[in-house]
């Protein structure tokens, strides 16, 4: 028991509205160099810090072991922890914005990945990096 093709709904069209992309190339080459910027100062800052732990390395085996209080070895401890979770956040910054790059060889840099319209020059200035609008970014809380 088939329908007959005059009792078969088609399908309605697909209509894609065409939104116009909101950065010129001059807009791309200077979100692209401030990302690039802070691209460097991450790295550096990554550099900083394990230079930082290695030190603090050198510093320790010094010690004897009969000078060296335990409490101050918990300490260590932790402040080790704490520069290895700085340097997790920088690599983490740096993935984003490696991710921004990508964006804007894709030409899709400045548009919201939730609404996908427009995230306005303010918020790109202040978080080159970001993915979604403000609007956007408060549902995700929301629905959290």
């Amino acid at each position: 028991m088939g329908l007959s093709n005059s009792s078969r709904t088609k399908p309605s069209p697909v209509v894609a509205i065409a939104v116009r992309y909101p950065f010129s190339k001059e807009d791309l080459k200077y979100f692209e160099s401030l990302i690039l910027k802070k691209r460097l100062e991450a790295s550096t800052e990554i550099e900083r810090l394990r230079e930082r732990l290695n030190n603090e390395r050198d510093e320790a085996s010094g010690d004897s072991a009969y000078s060296y209080h335990m409490a101050d070895a918990a300490t260590d401890v932790n402040e080790k922890d704490k520069v290895y979770l700085m340097i997790d956040r920088q690599q983490q910054l740096i993935r984003h914005l490696d991710r921004a790059l990508d964006r804007i060889k894709n030409q899709t840099y400045g548009i919201c990945r939730v609404t996908k319209q427009p995230i306005p020059r303010e918020r790109l200035e202040a978080i080159p990096h970001t993915e979604v609008s403000v609007q956007a970014k408060l549902r995700e809380k929301r629905f959290r």
